[in-house]
């Protein structure tokens, strides 16, 4: 009878914990938490330059009639991509705040990378290549080859008292 009991409160468990998380992974349980993770993936179009969710701009029109269609598509139980793709097509694809994986787009994630490291090693050769060509200096202890410079530092000496 212990036993049943056990494999009963056993299997109930572990359903309870497959529909958790199916409710989590549908996201059907939080609706506030899609909708604060799509307002920020998009900006307002009102020209402000501000995430859709943070258009503090004074008297934005724009930002409240895209927050409601937000809304609409999450309760009408879109999935995220259809409901940012159906974003996109509306009002172009500068409502997205940060641009695709996919395509062109994969630039804008590419470019800094690449042109910080191109500078990184332009710059290395260049300080390799003034490394390379600096004059020589004399040692302290090197006589001068040319006679004509000897007889000079000679007068110098002479002329300033020291050895």
């Amino acid at each position: 009878m212990k036993r049943l009991r056990r494999m009963a409160f056993s299997r109930f468990v572990q359903a309870a914990f497959v529909a958790v998380l199916v409710c989590f992974s549908l996201g059907v349980t939080d609706s506030a938490g899609r909708f604060n993770d799509l307002g920020h993936k998009m900006m307002c179009t009102c020209s402000c330059g501000q995430v859709l969710l943070e258009c503090n701009h004074v008297g934005c029109t724009v930002s409240g009639g895209m927050r409601d269609e937000l809304t609409n598509s999450i309760a009408s139980g879109q999935n995220d991509s259809l409901i940012l793709q159906s974003f996109v097509q509306r009002y172009g694809a500068t409502v997205l705040a940060a641009p695709t994986t996919q395509g062109f787009d994969l630039l804008a994630w590419i470019m800094p990378f690449a042109v910080s490291t191109i500078a990184l090693i332009g710059t290395i050769l260049l300080v390799r290549n003034w490394a390379k060509n600096q004059p020589k200096l004399a040692s302290a202890g090197a006589v001068p080859s040319n006679p004509a410079e000897e007889a000079m530092r000679e007068r110098i000496r002479r002329e300033t008292g020291t050895d």
